[in-house]
Formats: structure tokens, C-alpha cells, sequence
């Protein structure tokens, strides 16, 4: 590792100021999200004879009883700025590369919008103060003697650079799969203790800070470990080897794996752990239709008792709005997963995953559009195994049951929204 030889370390003032990544300054974020009323009398979907564009139902659902979203809306905001400067090229880029969205931003984006669905403080969470905090840890390295010296090879600055983050700092993984706060950035800032995914976008923004600064000059790749136990660490792409390509993480892989975890996590419904969440989501409906249906004396085949019993609990859990264990998982946030990896266009099983928790929420117009957007999306794709033959049942199965309830005589006059979230739906 070599330095410009008049080089010094930065003052503290310019330290302490996030750099202009790329020579871009930072732009404001637009309002990208609209309430459901102003979308679709842009798009024009109040025509007669023209449907309007899906939506996305989350936010619109919880404006309709009075609970605040004012934070959260920001947030999604800020969010889908970030998602918007995805190109195919930043998109496939390494996350030690800094090219495309800030992945930083964005990361604090989808804790703020969390934050403020559990919380409801009229404070939303700084996302700018976090951002400082990460540029302060990034000035840190690259001032004092934290910094290797002059002329290091690659080999010697990341071992100062994993002996700063993991030793002086203290950063440290974690796999405690009930403690979520390792999947959101401002914990992990806070505790020093996280995800494989949050420690590689910490390292990521150390990287990005010491390339703006101008003292990187030799190709630096980050090493995301596939295994429970190790963390992520650098080392000189040039002398990588074909065998790392599964190993890095790139811009819009880091999103869509935080966004998964997230949804996993927050799965209101996860009784069998061998099957798919779409599937668990749809056994439930074994139980009458969807969450809202007012018949509840139907047959329950040769469910088990303890199935029979989890499914009530869980069901009693979510009508109250009890969220305080993952466990038991939590709809808003489970949403809001589902939500934001659609506006990632990754995979359309998205999609039909979203229509999963919309059935169960009652937005059955919305969810017979969403699965119509899926089966469009994978027509012309054979299931290539046992459990991607069920789903597609299932698909099926949700279809034909949707079509029926929509059929039923008065539904468009329903307030789907009103039963699900209004049953003390507060989170406290």
C-alpha cells in the first residue's frame, strides 16, 4: 500500500464531513410513493374501463384508522431514491465499489420505515446522525495510527484494517436468530455486534471512504463469508481466484438478502420450518378464509390439535397487535419486507409471497392482482421439483378461493382494512 508521499492525514473538520461519492452531490429525494387516491387519478386509473396499477397496500392500510405514517412514508422514500440509481452495471458491482445507490443510506432507510411501524414516536430515527456516526468510523481508520504506513502492501492494510473494525472498534457477528437488531445498521453502529451482511457494508463504507480520499491504489475486494462464524475481511482482487466469485456481495444482492432475512424473520406464519413460507402462509387457510372470514366452523381435516392451537395463538397475537417477539411474527414489518423487495424487481415470487399476506389481511382484489402479475411473470416455467409443484397448487388453490369470495354478492362494499387493523392493532 502506497500513499502520495506530501500526503497527511486529513483534518478532523473534513474528516467529519461525508464525502461526495464519484463527484455526485447528494440529491434530495422526491416523493416516489404516493397515498392510493393521488395515484391513481395521476395514472389514471379513476377511467372508466381502465384498472388502475397495483399498489402497495401497507401504508394506505394503516392511514385508513388513524395510525400515523408520516416517518415511515419518509423512509420509503428515501428508500426507493436509493433503489432508483440501480443500474444493471451498479447493480452487479461489488458493494466495495462505490458506484450506484448508497447502500448506507439505504440500509437506515429500512430501519427508520420499521422503526416508526413499531414505534409510532414522533421522532423518526436519524438517519443522518447514523450516517455520521459511520463516516466518523471511516475517518477513524484512515487518521492516527490506525492507518498502515506508507508503501504497506494490500496484505498489511487490511490487516489494519480488520485489527481497527474487530479489535480497536470491537465489531463482532452474530447469528442469534431471534435478536433482529443485527439486520438493522443504526443497532449495529450502536451495539458493535450484527449480521455477516451489516459487518460487510461497514467494511464496504471504510473501503469507499479510504478510495474517495485517494489512498487506495491497488483493486480491493471484500470476502462475504457463506459459513456461521466468520466475518467479513478484504483482500487484493488481483490476486483473488476464480473460486471467490460466490464469495462477493454485490450492491443489489446486499439488499435483496437484508430485505429476505427481514421477511423471514417477521413471517407471520412459520409452523412448518421444512416448507416455504408462501405454503405455511396458505396452510393457514385451512382454518376459514384468511384471518377476516366470519365462518370459522370449517372443517379442519387432519390438522393436529397442536397446529390447530399454534394457528389460534398466532391468530389472537396479530389481531391485537402483539409484536414485541419475532417468533410470532409481525404483519407491518413482514409487509414492509415484501413491499420493498418488489420495488427491487428481483423475483416475481415476490410478488406472490406479497399476495400471500394480503389474502390474510383481506385485500383479496389486491391479492388476486398480484398473483395475476406472477403467474404473467412465470408463465412458461415448469416446477423443477416437489416443493415448487405444491406451490404452484397452492397458486392455483389461493386463485380459485379468491375468485369465490370476490364473487360474493356486496364485497366491493367491504372494509377489509377496518377488520384487520383496528382491533386494538396499536403495537403496545
Amino acid at each position: 500500500m502506497s500513499c502520495a508521499a506530501a500526503w497527511s492525514p486529513p483534518s478532523s473538520s473534513a474528516l467529519g464531513r461525508r464525502p461526495c461519492r464519484g463527484g455526485r452531490r447528494r440529491r434530495s429525494s422526491v416523493r416516489l410513493i404516493r397515498p392510493r387516491a393521488a395515484a391513481v387519478e395521476q395514472e389514471g386509473g379513476g377511467a372508466a374501463g381502465e384498472a388502475p396499477r397495483p399498489r402497495l397496500v401497507l401504508h394506505d392500510s394503516l392511514d385508513a384508522v388513524g395510525v400515523a405514517t408520516a416517518h415511515a412514508r419518509a423512509a420509503r422514500e428515501g428508500f426507493a431514491a436509493q433503489v432508483g440509481r440501480l443500474t444493471r452495471v451498479s447493480a452487479g458491482s461489488s458493494i466495495a465499489i462505490s458506484r450506484g445507490p448508497d447502500l448506507a443510506r439505504a440500509a437506515l432507510c429500512v430501519a427508520a420505515e420499521d422503526d416508526s411501524l413499531v414505534s409510532h414516536s414522533s421522532v423518526p430515527l436519524p438517519v443522518d446522525a447514523f450516517i455520521a456516526r459511520l463516516d466518523g468510523l471511516s475517518a477513524g481508520f484512515c487518521a492516527g495510527g490506525n492507518f498502515p504506513p506508507s508503501g504497506a502492501p494490500p496484505e498489511v492494510f487490511f490487516d489494519y484494517l480488520d485489527r481497527y473494525l474487530y479489535i480497536h472498534k470491537g465489531f463482532r457477528r452474530t447469528n442469534r436468530v431471534l435478536d433482529v437488531r443485527t439486520m438493522y445498521l443504526h443497532s449495529v453502529l450502536t451495539c458493535r455486534s450484527g449480521s455477516a451482511l451489516m459487518l460487510a457494508l461497514i467494511y464496504s463504507e471504510i473501503l469507499k471512504t479510504v478510495r474517495i480520499y485517494g489512498l487506495l491504489d491497488f483493486d480491493a475486494e471484500i470476502f462475504f463469508p457463506n459459513d456461521l462464524n466468520s466475518v467479513p475481511r478484504g483482500y487484493d482482487k488481483q490476486k483473488g481466484r476464480l473460486g471467490d466469485e460466490p464469495h462477493i456481495m454485490t450492491s443489489k444482492s446486499l439488499l435483496v438478502e437484508t430485505l429476505r432475512t427481514l421477511k423471514s424473520t417477521f413471517w407471520p406464519f412459520q409452523s412448518d420450518q421444512s416448507s416455504s413460507l408462501f405454503l405455511n402462509a396458505v396452510a393457514v387457510n385451512h382454518y376459514g378464509p384468511g384471518t377476516l372470514g366470519d365462518n370459522q366452523a370449517r372443517s379442519h381435516g387432519n390438522i393436529s390439535a397442536i397446529e390447530m392451537a399454534a394457528a389460534k395463538a398466532a391468530h389472537h397475537r396479530l389481531m391485537r397487535g402483539v409484536w414485541t417477539n419475532v417468533r410470532f411474527g409481525d404483519m407491518r414489518r413482514a409487509l414492509a419486507a415484501c413491499e420493498r423487495l418488489i420495488l427491487l424487481h428481483h423475483d416475481p415470487h415476490e410478488l406472490r409471497d406479497y399476495a400471500a399476506l394480503l389474502y390474510h389481511c383481506g385485500y383479496y382484489e389486491d391479492c388476486l392482482h398480484y398473483l395475476s402479475l406472477y403467474q404473467t411473470a412465470t408463465a412458461g416455467q415448469s416446477p423443477m421439483n416437489r416443493l415448487e409443484i405444491l406451490e404452484e397448487e397452492a397458486v392455483n388453490t389461493l386463485r380459485a378461493r379468491l375468485t369465490l369470495i370476490l364473487a360474493e354478492d356486496g364485497w366491493s362494499r367491504r372494509r377489509p382494512v377496518a377488520s384487520y387493523w383496528t382491533k386494538n392493532s396499536e403495537p403496545w
